[in-house]
């Protein structure tokens, strides 16, 4: 009997094996195949090295405004206005949203991607800067309100990847937002460095906040007067 019994354990323990194999191997073989992709697509296909070669150096990104302060239960509520500008034309508005941050502080939280000479043809560094989220000095940071939404293609760079496939051009941007947790990819992919940039600062009425991005890729904003 317990022979009998040591055998049926041993096939259900096999069973169980093969289905957690089943499970994990397409899981493992899409994560190996994804990685692996984004590697040769950045590395391989001229189109995207190109694009990513003409990258111009960036100046005006966006600005922010105060559309009122009100007070509410003795607590003090700012409503903004959020601008994103296009690239080539710093008049044109890409994106507009409005917030209802407490407080009057309030940050501006983007993601910076620096693409190393090699997988420039140039031979000069290149970046891209992406939106992430608006937060105050009242809220966490992983509660903020989202500007651009992760893993989508951002509408400041709607070019970049135009003359990829759909499926290249889904990978790229989904993959870019992850590249920042995996130091190794990072340099497999041709990619210096993926970070956080925040600028904060006490925001009034009457004034226009542009956000400005120097050839470091450092983040900052300047009061200018509103017209």
């Amino acid at each position: 009997m317990t022979g009998f019994f040591g055998k049926i354990g041993k096939s259900f323990r096999l069973i169980i094996l093969v289905g957690l194999l089943a499970v994990v191997a397409p899981v493992v073989l899409t994560l190996v195949h994804t990685g692996k992709a984004i590697t040769e697509l950045l590395s391989e296909n001229k189109e995207l090295k190109q694009a990513i070669t003409n990258l111009t150096e960036e100046n005006q990104i966006g600005y922010a405004k105060v559309l009122s302060q009100q007070t509410h239960d003795g607590r003090l509520y700012t409503h903004l206005l959020f601008v994103e500008t296009d690239r080539f034309d710093p008049a044109k508005r890409i994106l507009e949203r409005e917030y209802d941050i407490e407080g009057d502080v309030v940050h501006f939280d983007a993601l910076i991607v620096k693409f190393d000479d090699k997988i420039v043809m140039a031979g000069k560094e290149r970046a891209i800067y992406l939106w992430r989220r608006i937060y105050g000095e009242q809220m966490k940071p992983e509660d903020g309100y989202p500007i651009e939404t992760q893993g989508a293609e951002p509408r400041r760079y709607a070019d970049l990847c135009s003359r990829l496939s759909l499926h290249d051009r889904t990978l790229f941007w989904s993959e870019i937002w992850k590249l920042s947790n995996d130091p190794n990819r990072l340099k497999d992919a041709g990619v210096r460095a993926i970070y956080g940039n925040v600028n904060y600062r006490q925001l009034k009425p009457g004034l226009i906040y542009v956000f400005r991005i120097n050839n470091m890729g450092n983040l900052y904003s300047e009061p200018v007067p509103a017209l």
